[in-house]
């Protein structure tokens, strides 16, 4: 992992949170507009000035700089971050509160002294401060003149933001969402955020009742393969096997068939069945050198991988594993000729499960894109395997489900599909699935690491058993990934493992040796 040494000068007068207090600052004249929240944030110890005593209102605030005011706004606590960068620790508990998304300011501390957007800026306030508001969609998209400009992934807290009062837009109505703020613009926000709240105001503000139902939870689930529990079903928010009866699957994640489909050949399979999985998820990559570069090469290795999980027993998942093409819709017709061909192989077969669209990213929604291309897919699918269990991604890397929750699809034996890794997700995350759970969705983690969210760092193990300790409660199935020998900390296999021969605990990474481990716990 790099470190990115900071000089010290630089971490100087970058800060926000370090320096001497002073009254008043010389640049930040009485009577501006910004002058009464620069003055009543100073006063309440929540931001300082520079070194020099000035302010510097006009200056871009940094994404460090915004987190840690943020952080210190609601009063969270660092924790050990990646970097030595003066605010890698706030950097990071805001990363693990799921304030944000590691890719919008990586861990690794590359954007940390760049200037924040201002469609990010405000997720992370909103998501700290006023979590539970909501905007409606065509009321407040209205008030956006540049709406268009605004990307998917910042449409919730964006419009709940307008629907506060938090923000406006300039004089000709764009709000200007990937431009930067400046530091006078950022106090404002914080002012109005922390009014709302209740934020600072020593704990005399009530904690609002928990407004949830209660989320269900199955006294008790069965185990075993599909010789044991024959055909999946979906009954309220629980998987079932044919009996009605809540079962979980439990196994792993393959990496991308066309770098390591080594390990999804039948001796490996069986390896995985042994140490008692259920579930084997093939992943085969649309883009990056996959199935849309060779269809026939990669689509033979996924068959053969299915059949082999067939024979071992297992409950096999076929995903489309979308990444790079992170709108599902761009390859919507190459989907549905794959899944058309893979259910007239399979339909008939109680063991596989059909994924058919990994994690959508970018600029992408679910109304506008995944539910479209769902409702295009499923159909497809349901022609030839009807009784099949489908599972359905959501934007921002399969992490919205409750975009899906507020808005789901029509049908049968259909599961969400939701993916964390335990370095980088936390208990924000698990109260989203407590959230979509209570709303009556079914979820199913397709996916999920010990490591952050790159695939590196840790391994997380106290974190990992947070999670898998809470998706056992809630009867929750789940895939690690992934099953290869990768130099990463998320992979379940020391380097050089073979994958023609048996497997014993030294064969097994950290990673591996955990989650092999929690197979048939």
């Amino acid at each position: 992992m790099r470190k990115f040494k900071i000089l010290a000068g630089a971490c100087l007068c970058a800060l926000l949170l370090t320096g001497t207090a002073s009254a008043a600052f010389p640049d930040v004249r009485p009577g501006t507009w910004y002058a009464e929240a620069v003055t009543e944030m100073e006063e309440a110890g929540i931001l300082h000035g520079y070194p020099d005593g000035t302010f510097r209102p006009g200056a871009s605030i940094t994404a460090a700089q915004f987190v840690a005011v943020t952080a210190r706004c609601a009063g969270l606590s660092p924790v050990p971050g990646q970097t030595d960068h003066w605010a890698a620790g706030q950097l990071q508990a805001a990363l693990q509160a799921g304030w944000y998304d590691w890719d919008e300011i990586p861990p690794t501390g590359e954007r940390f002294d760049k200037p924040i957007s201002r469609q990010l800026a405000v997720k992370i306030l909103m998501r700290a401060l006023l979590p539970e508001v909501r905007g409606d969609y065509n009321t407040e998209s209205r008030k956006m003149q540049d709406f268009s400009r605004l990307e998917g992934r910042y449409y919730e807290p964006v419009l709940a933001a307008y629907a506060a009062g938090i923000v406006k837009g300039d004089d000709q109505g764009n709000f200007n969402p990937q431009k930067g703020l400046t530091r006078a613009e950022a106090c404002i926000l914080f002012q109005k955020a922390m009014k709302l709240s209740g934020a600072g105001e020593g704990g005399n503000t009530p904690a609002p009742e928990d407004p949830r139902p209660q989320v269900p939870q199955p006294s008790e689930t069965a185990r075993g393969g599909v010789s044991e529990n024959g055909w999946l079903q979906v009954k309220g928010t629980q998987l079932c096997n044919e009996r009605g009866e809540a079962v979980v699957l439990r196994g792993m994640s393959t990496h991308g068939m066309q770098w390591y489909g080594q390990y999804a050949n039948s001796r490996s399979i069986r390896n995985t069945a042994d140490w008692g999985a259920n579930l084997f998820r093939v992943a085969m990559y649309t883009g990056e050198g996959g199935y849309l570069s060779s269809p026939d090469s990669i689509k033979k290795k996924v068959m053969d991988a299915v059949d082999a999980a067939i024979t071992s027993d297992l409950y096999v998942i076929i995903d489309w594993h979308i990444l790079s093409d992170g709108n599902p819709m761009s390859h919507v017709e190459e989907a549905k000729a794959f899944f058309s061909e893979m259910a007239a192989r399979y339909g008939d077969s109680p063991a596989v499960l059909y994924e058919i669209c990994n994690e959508p990213n970018g600029n992408v929604t679910w109304e506008g894109d995944v539910k479209p291309y769902a409702q295009a897919v499923i159909p497809v699918i349901r022609e030839r395997a009807p009784k099949s269990v489908i599972l359905v991604g959501s934007p921002t890397w399969s992490q919205d489900i409750h975009m899906a929750a507020r808005s789901p699809l029509e049908g049968e034996n259909l599961m969400y599909t939701l993916h964390f890794y335990a370095g980088t997700h936390g208990a924000d995350l698990r109260r989203r699935i407590d959230d979509v759970l209570a709303a009556g969705a079914p979820v199913f983690v397709s996916e999920w690491g010990t490591s952050r969210a790159d695939g590196s760092g840790g391994v997380f193990l106290k974190e990992a058993g947070e999670w898998l300790d809470f998706l056992d409660r809630r009867g929750i199935s789940w895939a690690n990934w992934s099953l290869c020998d990768k130099g990463e900390t998320s992979a379940a296999l020391r380097p050089g493992t073979s994958p023609n021969s048996a497997w014993s605990r030294e064969n097994l990474s950290e990673s591996g040796q955990f989650v092999f481990s929690r197979f048939a716990d």
